[in-house]
């Protein structure tokens, strides 16, 4: 192999720093709690208080509501039918007294006007930035990492080195990455180094790609900052949470909360614009509660990489999946295991300058939730595990009720359809008990009425909640383009939200129902596009959607005209859905609302540097977008810097070729292909990709160099 010059071949040898390992044995479901001695963790009062709060909330408000909706429904007996809708009541409103007493919490220390200062000191040695990526835009991610490279090279150089992790199992995208990699990674470790490394085997998703980083790795580095593929973070916030961890030796994570940024579509705009409005109150009162037994969302946190190496070796679950095999929500679990391991887990909202993107479409969503509710009905395996903290029980919980709680409340639709079509059909009997009197079947409308006012006023609370928290802040309305756009786009979000909830309701029923079916969600990677649809994909994700809506809006009608009018938000929705969900992906659908100046985020008119230096970096690197038409080996073969840097970022060959079909064939196309073009055309994917994994195979390829 010769190289131009020894610059050059300095190059070609630096994706990777030298090895520096750490142990991370596998933990069991069950294990005793090995919190063996404080790690610097105080009693909070402020903690107890919260969490007290929030308890005797949803408890008071959850007896209340069931003991309305028994007297609503005793009037003289309760049958079957009913004893059924009032169990399926109770449970979906004690979850809605729950998120009501926590938004409740949130709005308080909102507008509470003692802010908490969080320790912070100096950092001695360098942070590890992790960005997993999976069969990604490698150009978008670049113009994020040059963005925050560029404002810690400024902000604070020497303490912060990049590593991409790439877990893509496509040729094309593996040599996209390369391509649009290779220029930015650097051995200047005086000031910000960026490194990159390819998965070959994809074990355990992304948990597996980062304790591979952990345990090659890790060792060199006293903290790890997670990201994702869209995240994006100012240097003040990176520097923050390493100053933070530092200030507090028992700290083993703190989660940042991200706030979404580009929203393009209206589905994303709509996520935008709630996730800036009413997101801060939500997580102001998680925050609250959770205390130093917080959560993990899998990104845009700061980890303490030996504690991590020490606790969170994941467990394999007994069986099959979609229940059995790797656990795929990892963050909960991680989070969960640090816990349990003793080490402080805080959720830090007071943090700014944490992004990341939302799903485009309506569709995207779905498709994320089938992911996402495979993985939280995982955790069923350790709500009653030994040795987890009581809150993260409630964390396990919360994140499998939320997908259940689709479920409960389709049920009680049914359950109270079934009551009026019952009672339409049956004839009452006035006389089912031996008496002198009649049983006269009664109705107690005006408290059903009261208690369907009541559930409305805590469902919409915490909007109410947001919109009066920016309202209070000059600032921050003015961000939002001032009260009265503010509080267009609030009542424009709730309408749009409302109707698209009952879509999101029958379709995360349909996923559980898929889930507990058996069926395993796969791996496959985000959108990141504007997830536009046409009318076709859009009937062909809905048409179900619409022919219950239409039922249901039909047998309403014929039973009476109240039930008519009370289930219309249900079935309004329902029966729009194929063209909500048109409506909801694509740039220039959504720019409607944009240009009428609704949901407007803060972010959108005064942005934040990072998101400028972003932006500037994207596009310049529209111009080196790559043609999907030409394939990976064209595209080594045709440039020998890159074919030869390739190769020599390939490990040595471990002789397994006789176990390795697709080596052998590929090799003997190789052998005996006269030209790059005769061997392309009978090449297989599995092929393409021994050829870029074995370093023989990429050997025998230089004989096609120009």
């Amino acid at each position: 192999m010769m190289f131009k010059d020894k610059k050059a071949a300095k190059k070609m040898a630096l994706a990777l720093p030298p090895l520096s390992t750490l142990a991370m044995p596998r933990h069991k479901v069950s294990e005793s709690s090995q919190a063996r001695k404080p790690r610097g963790q105080s009693f909070a009062l402020t903690t107890f208080l919260s969490r007290v709060f929030v308890l005797i909330c949803t408890l008071g408000l959850s007896w209340y509501g069931a003991t309305e909706m028994y007297d609503v429904l005793n009037t003289n007996a309760i049958a079957g039918l009913q004893w059924a809708f009032l169990v399926l009541f109770c449970i979906n409103f004690t979850w809605i007294a729950f998120a009501f007493s926590q938004a409740t919490l949130g709005l308080l220390f909102q507008l509470s006007p003692f802010k908490r200062r969080r320790k912070e000191q100096e950092v001695e040695g360098v942070t590890a930035i992790l960005l997993p990526v999976y069969n990604e835009d490698p150009l978008r991610i670049r113009a994020n990492i040059q963005a925050m490279h560029d404002a810690l090279v400024q902000e604070a150089p020497g303490k912060f080195a990049f590593f991409i992790l790439s877990d893509t199992n496509r040729a094309d995208a593996w040599i996209a990455e390369e391509q649009a990699f290779r220029p930015v990674l650097n051995d200047d470790a005086s000031a910000c180094p960026v490194y990159y490394r390819r998965r070959h085997d994809n074990a355990e998703r992304k948990a597996g790609n980062i304790a591979d980083w952990v345990t090659r790795f890790g060792g060199e580095y006293e903290c790890m900052i997670v990201l994702d593929a869209d995240s994006l973070m100012g240097a003040e916030c990176l520097v923050s949470l390493t100053r933070r961890m530092a200030a507090e030796p028992g700290l083993g994570l703190i989660q940042t909360l991200p706030t979404i940024i580009r929203a393009n579509t209206l589905y994303s705009r709509i996520q935008q614009f709630a996730n800036h409005c009413f997101g801060p109150i939500y997580a102001s009162g998680l925050a609250a509660w959770h205390g130093y037994s917080s959560n993990f969302w899998g990104h845009n946190a700061i980890i303490r990489t030996k504690a991590f190496a020490d606790a969170c070796g994941l467990p394999v679950l007994k069986g099959k999946a979609p229940f059995g095999g790797h656990v795929m929500s990892h963050d909960f679990m991680e989070a969960a295991l640090l816990r349990r391991a003793g080490w402080g887990v805080r959720f830090d909202t007071d943090l700014s300058a944490s992004y990341e993107e939302a799903p485009p479409s309506l569709v995207d969503v779905i498709v994320r939730d089938r992911r996402w509710c495979q993985g939280n009905l995982q955790h069923k395996a350790f709500v009653f595990a030994d040795g987890f903290h009581f809150a993260t029980r409630l964390h396990l919980m919360s994140g499998i009720m939320s997908y259940l709680s689709a479920v409960f409340w389709l049920l009680l639709i049914v359950v109270g359809f079934a009551l009026a079509v019952q009672a339409y059909f049956v004839r009452p009997e006035y006389f089912a008990n031996p008496s002198l009197f009649p049983t006269w079947p009664v109705f107690d409308f005006e408290k059903a009425r009261s208690l369907f006012v009541l559930s409305m006023m805590l469902v919409l609370a915490p909007k109410v909640y947001g919109w009066l928290a920016a309202l209070l802040n000059l600032k921050r309305c003015m961000q939002f383009g001032g009260p009265i756009l503010l509080t267009l786009s609030t009542l424009v979000e709730t309408l749009l939200s409302a109707l698209y909830a009952p879509i999101l309701m029958l379709s995360q029923f349909q996923v559980v129902y898929d889930v507990l079916k058996g069926r395993d969600s796969g791996w496959k990677p985000q959108s990141r596009d504007d997830g536009a649809t046409s009318w076709s994909v859009a009937a062909r994700a809905h048409y179900s959607h619409t022919l219950l809506g239409i039922g249901l809006a039909v047998g309403a009608l014929f039973l009476s005209k109240e039930l008519f009018y009370w289930s219309l938000p249900i079935s309004m929705g329902l029966v729009l859905s194929i063209p909500l969900s048109w409506l909801s992906g694509g740039a220039k659908r959504g720019n409607v609302i944009h240009l009428l100046g609704l949901m407007r985020a803060p972010e959108e008119k005064r942005p934040h540097s990072i998101i400028q230096k972003q932006s500037h970096h994207d596009a310049e690197l529209k111009a080196l977008e790559f043609d999907d038409a030409v394939s990976s080996l064209q595209r080594l073969v045709s440039d020998a810097e890159l074919f030869y840097w390739h190769l020599a970022q390939m490990p040595e060959d471990i002789p397994n070729k006789a176990f390795c079909r697709a080596w052998i064939c590929a090799e003997w196309q190789i052998i005996h292909s006269e030209d790059l073009e005769g061997l392309l055309d009978h090449l297989r994917e599995e092929e393409c990709l021994a050829i870029l994994q074995h370093r023989s195979l990429m050997s025998a390829m230089q004989k096609y160099l120009p």
